[in-house]
């Protein structure tokens, strides 16, 4: 037997019978996009948005690029959502390489298009990775960021958290402490970086709880089809990925179907086993890609609405 998937496999059947039989009623969704570059990704994005609306998430996000690149096409994405959907989008905003004056006028023109709910991050560098340093007359972290967006509107706000740690962070107590001070600042969601291993994330919230942090906690669920990919993106973050996943999707570059069969049954274990202790809410990294978070969305028992 794989030693990729739980070997109680008689026992998670269960669970996904119940959810095919009408479970999953209790369960939320969020799904994040990002910006299109060029005509054929917008195309793509907007099958994919209009795919997973019937699924009815809480939210979907749109995802802002390293340094602010994105800035024109995370707000036209937005913009669209709001005004061809039903969906409630949730504009990233970051801090990187701008000042606090440029910051406030990207957060008073979401407020004004009708946005009512920011992912507030710090951000990566232009570079996309590496040290980070902030701009003399712009906003240092995520935290002062938050205050930002909450002193100009009442949104609701979500940041960035960590299971494993942020990469730059010297210790997990003092990721906590940030949080804290996020909190503070007016945060009222944590969406997690992506995990592959559910004790994972229940060891983090089970650490925000003793900390005396009250906060709602939402996992990040990445579908994953392209495992080299995957290790990149991973070592960048300092995500942990097991053993097990590397000798489970071996040998199948050139095999793509086969990658998205084991990228659900991965996904959906993961999703249940997170059920049982008590999770509701979870965010998924769609890549722009419909076809797994759907099949997934089904499988945990969501179902298509009529729109």
């Amino acid at each position: 037997m794989s030693p990729s998937l739980n070997p109680n496999l008689t026992s998670d059947l269960a669970p996904i019978a119940r959810s095919l039989a009408g479970g999953g009623q209790n369960l939320k969704v969020s799904f994040e996009f990002f910006p299109p570059k060029s005509e054929e990704m917008e195309t793509t994005l907007w099958e994919s948005i209009r795919r997973l609306a019937p699924l009815n998430p809480e939210f979907v996000s749109v995802t802002y690029g390293a340094g602010g690149s994105t800035r024109e096409r995370t707000h036209r994405t937005v913009k669209r959502i709001l005004d061809e959907t039903h969906l409630k989008p949730a504009a990233h905003l970051t801090c990187v390489d701008a000042s606090r004056d440029e910051v406030d006028e990207v957060i008073r023109g979401y407020w004004e298009a009708g946005v009512r709910h920011i992912v507030s991050l710090r951000g990566d560098p232009p570079t996309g990775f590496g040290d980070y340093t902030p701009r003399a007359d712009g906003y240092q972290n995520a935290t002062e960021l938050t205050a930002a967006i909450k002193k100009i509107g009442d949104f609701e706000v979500s940041v960035g958290v960590y299971p494993e740690k942020h990469p730059q962070s010297p210790s997990l107590d003092f990721d906590l402490d940030v949080l804290r001070q996020k909190v503070d600042a007016g945060a009222t969601r944590g969406i997690s970086q992506f995990f592959f291993e559910p004790h994972t994330f229940l060891r983090y919230r089970d650490a925000v709880a003793d900390a005396g942090i009250r906060i709602d906690l939402t996992p990040g669920i990445m579908p994953v089809t392209n495992y080299k990919g995957l290790r990149r993106m991973a070592a960048a973050c300092e995500a942990a990925v097991p053993g097990w996943m590397e000798r489970l999707f071996e040998g199948l570059d050139d095999d793509a179907e086969t990658r998205k069969l084991l990228a659900s049954a991965v996904a959906v274990e993961m999703c249940l086993g997170l059920e049982r202790e008590g999770v509701e809410n979870f965010h998924f990294y769609t890549l722009n890609r419909a076809d797994l978070v759907f099949a997934i969305g089904r499988i945990l028992g969501l179902k298509e609405s009529k729109i």
